[in-house]
C-alpha cells in the first residue's frame, strides 16, 4: 500500500474515533443524568418517561454505532481491498460511452448501497421505532414507498449523471463551473416541482380540518410579511406518531405544510407559534445565507475536485490501475469526508445561531414565548428527545440548541421583556 494511502487510512481512523468517542461521551453523560428532571421540566415530565427516552436514546445509539460500523468496514473493503480497482477496470473494459458508463458506475453502487442498508431500516422501523410506540407504518406501505424511492431516485440519478457526464465530456478546461452550474438550477427546480410532482406520490394533502386555523396562520404571516399560497395538512400519522411542520415555496409566496400529528397534539397557541419560528428562517433570511454558503463551498470543492483529477498521484496511491473520473469522485468523497470533519462543529454553531434568532423573531411576532416554550415540552415529550446531551457532543453535532438550554433562552426573553 502506498505511504500516502496508509496516512489517508489512519487520517479515517482517526475521524471515526472521535466520532465514536463523542457518542461514548454523551451515552455516558446519558446514564449519569439521565433520570434527573430539568427544572425547566418540573411539573410537565416524570422520572418512568426519562427512563423511557434514556432506553431509546442508547438503544438508538447502539444500533446506529453498529449499522455505521457495518458500512464502514464495507467502504474500506470497496476501497482499500482492490473492489474499486476491480469494478473500474471491468467498467472501462466495457468500451461503453463516457456518459453511459458514468451513470452505470454511479447506478449500480447506489442499488448496492441501497441494498445494504434495507435490513437495518427495516430493524429501525419495525423494530426500535415500534417498541417506543413511534411507527404506525405497514410493511406494505414500507414495500411501496421504496419501490416509489427507488424508481424516482434512479430516473433523477439518470437525469443529473447524463447532464453532468454530457458537460464534463464538452468542457474538458471549464466543466467544473459548468456542472456546478447545472447542480445548482437543478436543485432550484427540484425544489419548485417536488411539492406539487414527488410529495403527492408519498402523502395526502389536504386543507386544513380544523376550522379558523388557516385565516389565523395566514394572518400571522402577514404580519411577518410572508405570503402564504396555501397551508395543508399532511396524512404523516400512517407512517409515524413524530411531529412536523415546514414551509416549502420559491420566492415570496410560501406553502405551509402540517403533520396531522402535529395537529393533534399541539393546541392552536404552539402551532402559531412553532410556524413562527419557521417564518423567523426566512425573514432572517437563514435559507438564502445558507444556501450561499453551501454554493460557495460546493463551487470551492468542485473546483478542487477538477484540479486534482487532471492529475494521476491520486490514483497511483490509491492503486487505480486505469484512471476514470467515477473512480476519482469515490477517492474525492472518502477524502473530502476526512477534510471537512473539523468544520463539523463550526457548520452546527452556525446553525444554532440560526436557531436562537429564529426563536427570537418568533416571541416578538406572537408577543410571547409560551406557546414556543410549550411546544418545545410536548416535542421533546412526544419524540422522547435527550434533555442531557454531554455539551461537547452537542456543540460538535447539535444543529438546534439542546432544548433545555433553548427554553431557558425563552423565558430569559420574557424575563427581559425582550419578546
Amino acid at each position: 500500500m502506498h505511504p500516502w494511502a496508509i496516512a489517508a487510512l489512519g487520517a479515517f481512523l482517526i475521524v471515526t474515533a472521535v466520532r465514536y468517542y463523542l457518542k461514548f461521551l454523551n451515552l455516558g453523560h446519558l446514564k449519569k443524568y439521565g433520570t434527573q428532571i430539568p427544572p425547566e421540566f418540573e411539573g410537565q415530565i416524570n422520572e418512568e418517561l426519562l427512563k423511557k427516552t434514556m432506553a431509546y436514546t442508547i438503544e438508538n445509539n447502539q444500533f446506529s454505532t453498529i449499522s455505521s460500523l457495518f458500512s464502514m468496514v464495507i467502504f474500506l473493503a470497496f476501497l482499500f481491498g482492490g473492489l474499486l480497482n476491480l469494478y473500474n477496470s471491468w467498467v472501462v473494459d466495457q468500451q461503453w460511452s463516457f456518459i453511459f458508463s458514468g451513470i452505470f458506475f454511479f447506478l449500480i453502487l447506489s442499488y448496492i448501497n441501497t441494498g445494504i442498508s434495507i435490513p437495518f431500516d427495516l430493524y429501525d422501523t419495525f423494530k426500535i421505532e415500534n417498541k417506543y410506540g413511534f411507527n404506525t407504518q405497514t410493511p406494505k406501505l414500507w414495500i411501496i414507498d421504496f419501490i416509489k424511492s427507488l424508481i424516482i431516485s434512479t430516473i433523477l440519478m439518470i437525469v443529473v449523471g447524463a447532464g453532468a457526464f454530457w458537460l464534463i465530456q464538452s468542457s474538458q478546461n471549464w466543466w467544473w463551473l459548468f456542472v456546478w452550474g447545472f447542480f445548482f438550477f437543478f436543485s432550484l427546480f427540484m425544489m419548485y416541482i417536488s411539492p406539487y410532482i414527488i410529495e403527492p406520490l408519498f402523502n395526502k394533502y389536504e386543507p386544513l380540518k380544523v376550522e379558523g386555523l388557516e385565516d389565523k396562520i395566514k394572518k400571522l404571516m402577514e404580519k411577518a410579511g410572508i405570503k402564504v399560497s396555501r397551508v395543508f395538512q399532511m396524512d404523516a400519522s400512517k407512517r409515524s406518531k413524530h411531529t412536523n411542520a415546514y414551509f416549502s415555496g420559491i420566492g415570496r409566496t410560501k406553502r405551509i405544510v402540517l403533520f396531522d400529528t402535529l395537529l393533534q397534539k399541539m393546541d392552536e397557541s404552539e402551532i402559531l407559534a412553532v410556524l413562527a419560528h419557521e417564518a423567523g428562517h426566512w425573514k432572517k433570511k437563514h435559507v438564502l445565507k445558507s444556501l450561499v454558503l453551501f454554493e460557495l463551498s460546493s463551487l470551492i470543492s468542485i473546483f478542487i475536485a477538477f484540479y486534482l483529477l487532471k492529475k494521476d498521484f491520486l490514483y497511483q496511491i490509491f492503486a487505480i490501475d486505469q484512471p476514470t473520473i467515477m473512480a476519482g469522485f469515490i477517492l474525492l468523497s472518502f477524502l473530502g469526508g476526512i477534510a471537512s470533519f473539523p468544520f463539523t462543529p463550526l457548520a452546527s454553531y452556525y446553525s444554532r445561531r440560526h436557531e436562537y434568532e429564529a426563536d427570537k423573531f418568533a416571541c416578538e411576532l406572537v408577543g410571547n414565548s409560551d406557546g414556543l416554550v410549550s411546544s418545545l415540552i410536548k416535542l421533546s415529550k412526544d419524540n422522547l428527545s435527550n434533555l442531557h446531551p454531554h455539551p461537547l457532543f452537542a456543540a460538535f453535532y447539535y444543529s438546534h440548541p439542546p432544548v433545555v438550554t433553548r427554553i431557558k433562552y425563552l423565558r430569559e426573553l420574557s424575563k427581559t421583556g425582550k419578546n
